[in-house]
């Protein structure tokens, strides 16, 4: 009987160690490294064919021709806008999000609708369960394969067999392959798992579709190497209270990380919200003091977000700084900005902001907005309903203009709004709009143009 052969992985890293230690020397942290059976002797995972083993050969760049990789539709709006219009052949995207956000009901839901072959893999479900959920979105798909299994052997003898267009596997986590001997889950496991998909991938140029569960910290299990490998890693948010999933790209090589998606969870699946802005302001009749319309940008779509903000007298000794969705080292600089450049005295008072609908927003032009909701809750003067800014405030108080200022007009002008407030440093060159641009400079001016 051949020596069983185990080494030590960091499972926050996955650097290898030929014997435990309290800290791993790559990543710092501690307690990480764990105990791991080794593979025992070699065997074959994914069995390419005579075409796939072709011999690579060298071509100058402008040799390759580019026009054959047309992306695949997937015939979702919002994660076409995502992934930068598709899905490029023999790619790796892997999807995370907490338990219960609805990662298997999204891509279960684009196997659903894919005009292409289609192989949905479940290591977490059996088939009749899928199907329990596959009749409330779309029971007549006639394109979708569904296997459940977790060896990967299997699953590729599957793939030569039905040769799909695209694979997705539910989840990552629960595959195991002969190569390695420890349990599936392991940090070994999942890298050899993914390692054996991206040579399946980039070999028959057909796309993996990865579902990847997440720690406690929010991050992705498994070795950090594990998003390196990969080309896309999406990340499935939201609150499970409410009805509201955002897809952002954390990782892109075939577009931009800026693209948000939004879906609306319903009996019969996510729908697409092609319109954010009617979830993310709030539908009143009456004017409320402490709100203000912000014009903001995500990657190429302009979103109009609603900014709350309450200013009350500080009970305890030390005032509160609190922010949903912002900033809070950027709030108390505007803070101070009000009250070295505006003569506000807020020192001693309480601060909460909150940006609507739950997401989080990176764009410094809604610092106007953030000062105009600041001020309305101060002054207990509410600002009119059809009013919103576009502008990034400077530590001397100067409105700095902000990026395609026209692309935010004319979204607040389509949603109804009479009066936008711009940086009067901006260069617009919109004309014959119904929307009324006011020029802003200074801080001051703000005030002065508000509250009289």
């Amino acid at each position: 009987m051949s020596k069983i052969k185990t080494s030590f992985f960091c499972q926050n890293c996955g650097t290898q160690y030929a014997k435990w230690q309290g800290q791993c020397n790559a990543c710092k942290e501690w307690n990480t490294i764990v105990e791991e059976l080794i593979q025992k002797e070699e065997k074959k995972a994914w069995k390419p064919t005579s075409e796939t083993t072709k011999a690579s050969k060298p071509l100058k760049i402008k040799e390759i021709d580019a026009t054959a990789e047309l992306r695949l539709n997937t015939e979702d709006g919002e994660l076409n806008r995502v992934l930068g219009g598709g899905i490029v052949p023999g790619s790796m995207i892997l999807l995370g999000g907490e338990p219960g956000i609805g990662k298997s009901t999204l891509l279960l839901q684009i196997s659903l609708q894919l005009p292409y072959k289609t192989l949905y893999v479940s290591g977490e479900e059996s088939q009749k369960q899928i199907k329990m959920r596959a009749e409330r979105i779309n029971p007549n798909s006639d394109s979708c394969y569904i296997l459940t299994e977790t060896k990967t052997q299997n699953i590729f003898r599957q793939i030569q067999e039905i040769e799909p267009e695209i694979v997705i596997i539910d989840s990552i986590q629960t595959l195991h392959t002969d190569y390695i001997e420890s349990t599936a889950g392991s940090i070994s496991q999942i890298r050899e798992c993914t390692a054996e998909l991206i040579k399946f991938a980039k070999e028959t140029n057909v796309p993996v579709l990865l579902i990847g569960h997440i720690t406690k910290d929010g991050t992705i299990a498994g070795p950090k190497i594990l998003e390196h490998m990969v080309d896309t890693v999406l990340q499935f948010e939201g609150d499970r209270n409410h009805v509201y999933r955002i897809l952002r790209a954390l990782k892109n090589r075939f577009g931009s990380t800026a693209e948000l998606g939004i879906y609306e969870m319903q009996g019969s699946g996510l729908r697409e919200v092609s319109n954010p802005s009617e979830i993310l302001i709030s539908h009143r009749e009456e004017e409320l003091s402490g709100t203000a319309i912000a014009s903001t940008l995500e990657g190429m779509r302009p979103l109009m977000i609603e900014i709350q903000a309450l200013v009350s007298t500080a009970v305890y000794g030390t005032p509160q700084r609190s922010t949903t969705g912002y900033n809070a080292k950027r709030l108390n600089m505007i803070l101070a900005v009000l009250e070295k450049r505006a003569g506000f005295r807020l020192g001693t008072k309480d601060v909460f902001l909150n940006v609507t609908g739950g997401i989080s927003v990176d764009d410094p032009a809604i610092d106007l907005a953030v000062v105009g909701a600041i001020l309305s809750s101060n002054e207990d003067i509410a600002i009119g309903k059809d009013v919103c800014f576009a502008g990034e405030v400077g530590l001397s108080g100067e409105i700095r203009p902000v990026n395609r200022v026209e692309q935010r007009i004319q979204e607040a002008e389509k949603l109804g709004f009479s009066t936008i407030y711009v940086s009067k440093y901006n260069k617009i060159s919109l004309k014959n709009t119904a929307i009324k641009v006011v020029l802003v400079s200074k801080i001051e001016e703000i005030v002065g143009e508000l509250f009289g």
